[in-house]
This record gives C-alpha cells, structure tokens and sequence, in this order.
C-alpha cells in the first residue's frame, strides 16, 4: 500500500479518526474536574494538579510504546539532533500544553474552558497557511473558520453565566492553547525524524515525566483514592492515548488545516459534557454552536 492509499489520506476515514479524537478529547474536560474532585485536589495544589496529569501522560507514553514495540515499530531517531526536536515536541505538546490546561481548568467551568480552548482550532488553520506550502489560505478556509468560530462566540451568548475574564482560568486555557497549535505544527516535523507513532508515545512519556518531578518537588501528592478517581484517571489515559495516536497520524498524511479543523468540535462536546457530568446548566446555545461548528468543518472540507 502507497503513502497516497493510506487509510489515513481516505476522506472518509480523517473524518471517522479525527472526529473520534475531537469527540474523545472533549470528554476530558468533566473527567479532570471529577478527578480533582476525587482525588480532593483543590485550585491551591499546584504540585498535586502537575502530578495528576503527569501520571496520566507517562502512562499514556509508556502505553503507546508498548504498542509500538509489539508492532515492532522503528524506535530509532535519525540524527542525534533531532532529540533536541523531539524535546521541544515533548514541551509544547504535553508538558507546558496540559500545565496550562490542569491550572487553567482548576479556575474556570468546564464549558467556559472548552470554548476558549477553540482559540487553538483556529490559530492552527492560520499557522499552517502560513508556514506549509500544503495548506493554502483558501475562501472556503476563510469561510469556515468565520462560521465555526461564530459558533464557539455564540457559547458566550447570555453574557452572565459565562463568567469574568482571569489571569488563573481563561489566561491559562489561551496559553494551552496557543501551545497546542504550535504542537500542530511540529507534528510535521516530528515524522521527519522518527516513526510518528514512536514520537507521540516519547512526546507523552517524557512529557509527562517532566510534570511528574516538579509535582512532586513542589509536594504535590493524591489526598484520597477512590475509585470513581481511579476510573476517571483510566478514561483519562485511555483518550490521551487514543487521541494523540489518531490525530499525530493524521497531520503527518495530510494537510495540518484539514486535520485540526475538526477540533471545532472539542469545546462543543467539551460544554455539553461538562453539563452532563457536572450538572452545569445547558443552553439553547450550545446546539446552535454546534451546528455552526459542523458548518464551519463542512465548509472547510467540502471538495
């Protein structure tokens, strides 16, 4: 089977992997509230929130390689250098990415944090125009992102229950996610230098490890076990580790625009779920955003 054939270039199947990761990805945000809330981690434990998430990342790494390892995968890194890339990837993927995102979300509702996290959908779409030759500044792409990312303002409709701006929650959750898109983009470069499969699950492992040592220098620890805390913490690793699979694959065989327009989708599961879960009052809004957001992918990828 030829590059061009692969499963991963059919439109079909993107849409298929990447709506499972987006999907996936959106059931994070009431799993790590109910976590904090089981583990009794409180918004003051900095060290306790960088140790949860850095468990649930290593484990997730260590999960990837083994399968990678079972699959026989190619472990071996092109040049020496190229660690010092892989490093960066682990940084901006995992380590400060979900830094950002634990503090940010131990300060903000679920749904609010969903919405701005959108920002990323959006700077990704613009930053691959920018910097790929493959991913061209289209009506159609411009188009979208305007009818999707009306939908993620229309989340904010209402104005009162959405909250006021902090430096702790929202300013958090915008550095998350302008990290997560310059993730995107080094996922490009990741491919060049080692089997990608093996880089997500270096990208996880070592990334969580690195939130795992300052947790724990700064006394982080888990206060209490249960185990609704448990099986939040498996869901957790369970969707790092299918997520970033799936969408790592994806933007390595086709244009990065293409592939992270898809997360439009994430605030929307993201605010509905936190509704759900954490009994968060739902709105009329949230379906008429996702709509929009549907419309904005549509738009985007229709041929």
């Amino acid at each position: 089977m030829t590059q061009t054939n692969s499963i991963f270039q059919r439109p079909l199947w993107v849409t298929v992997f990447a709506l499972t990761a987006a999907i996936a990805w959106g059931w994070a945000y009431p799993l790590i509230k109910l976590g904090f809330a089981e583990f009794a981690i409180t918004s003051d434990m900095t060290g306790s929130k960088m140790l949860f998430a850095g468990i649930r990342f290593c484990l997730s790494g260590l999960i990837v390689l083994g399968m990678a390892s079972a699959k026989k995968r190619d472990f071996k890194v092109r040049k020496p250098v190229d660690w010092w890339y892989i490093l960066l990837f682990c940084m901006m993927n995992t380590t400060l990415h979900y830094a950002f995102f634990y503090f940010g979300l131990s300060h903000s509702e679920g749904s609010r944090a969903a919405i701005l996290n959108s920002l990323s959908v959006f700077s990704v779409v613009i930053f691959a125009c920018t910097f790929f030759k493959s991913d061209r500044m289209t009506v159609k792409k411009v188009i979208g992102c305007v009818v999707g990312f009306a939908g993620i303002l229309s989340l904010n409709l209402g104005g009162a229950e959405s909250g006021q701006f902090t430096w702790l929650g929202d300013g958090m959750i915008i550095l998350n996610a302008l990290c997560g898109a310059a993730a995107s983009l080094l996922t490009r470069g990741l491919g060049k230098r080692v089997d990608v499969f093996v880089g997500t699950g270096y990208s996880l492992a070592i990334g969580g490890a690195l939130l795992i040592v300052p947790g724990l220098l700064m006394g982080g620890e888990l206060p209490q076990i249960s185990i609704l805390g448990i099986t939040c913490l498996l869901l957790l690793i369970a969707i790092s580790t299918l997520g970033f699979t799936l969408y790592n694959k994806l933007l390595t065989c086709n244009p990065v625009g293409k592939v992270a327009i898809y997360n439009s989708l994430i605030p929307v599961v993201g605010a509905v779920t936190s509704c759900l879960c954490l009994n968060e009052t739902f709105y009329i809004k949230y379906a008429i955003a996702g709509a929009l957001a549907a419309g904005g992918i549509y738009i985007i990828n229709k041929s």
